[in-house]
């Protein structure tokens, strides 16, 4: 299972890797405005978001309008042992580098609340809702700890297929592509 996975992540991370830049930016747009538009429906007030990095989904755009209507952006820092610390983010120019080439918000302001709606990358997403993560498991141990708030997958629509599911796997409530 673990070799599948495996070989389901380098395919993936390849297609997104060579999407052409001038449809990324489309459906980027496209997508963060789709999330706004969820997290409006919801009326969530704290919104947990990853950061992203590399060919994942640009939804800094989306940070940026949530942060300009005063909501409580909080982003992960990759701790050791499939650990996330909660922190608040203030603004996009003041992060820091993290682990594995990820970025997080500097100050180390923890956030410890309730958390309405997170928002999640992924490599891969079943029509499930499940997730297929860079495998170090830190999203599934992190819901294990936070069953509440709504859960949405981001991702390409080239990103849905099907991957073996295993018990600690923890679906999502909805994927938007």
């Amino acid at each position: 299972m673990n070799e599948k996975k495996a070989e389901l992540r380098k395919e993936m991370l390849a297609k997104r890797d060579s999407f052409p830049l001038d449809e990324k930016v489309i459906k980027d747009a496209e997508l963060c405005a789709r999330i706004e538009q969820l997290i409006e429906e919801k009326n969530a007030k704290v919104i947990h978001t990853y950061l992203p990095f590399g060919s994942e989904i640009d939804i800094h755009p989306l940070i940026e309008s949530l942060l300009h209507k005063g909501l409580t952006i909080v982003c992960p820092k990759a701790l050791p042992k499939r650990q996330l610390q909660n922190l608040v983010l203030h603004s996009l120019a003041e992060l820091e580098d993290g682990r594995f080439g990820t970025k997080h918000p500097a100050g180390g302001v923890v956030y410890t609340g309730e958390i309405d709606f997170f928002i999640v990358p992924g490599i891969a997403f079943s029509k499930e809702h499940y997730r297929l993560g860079y495998g170090a498991g830190y999203y599934d141990t992190f819901f294990s700890t936070h069953p509440g708030g709504y859960k949405l997958g981001v991702c390409y629509p080239f990103q849905i297929c099907d991957f073996p599911i295993e018990a600690h796997d923890v679906p999502l409530d909805a994927v938007v592509w």
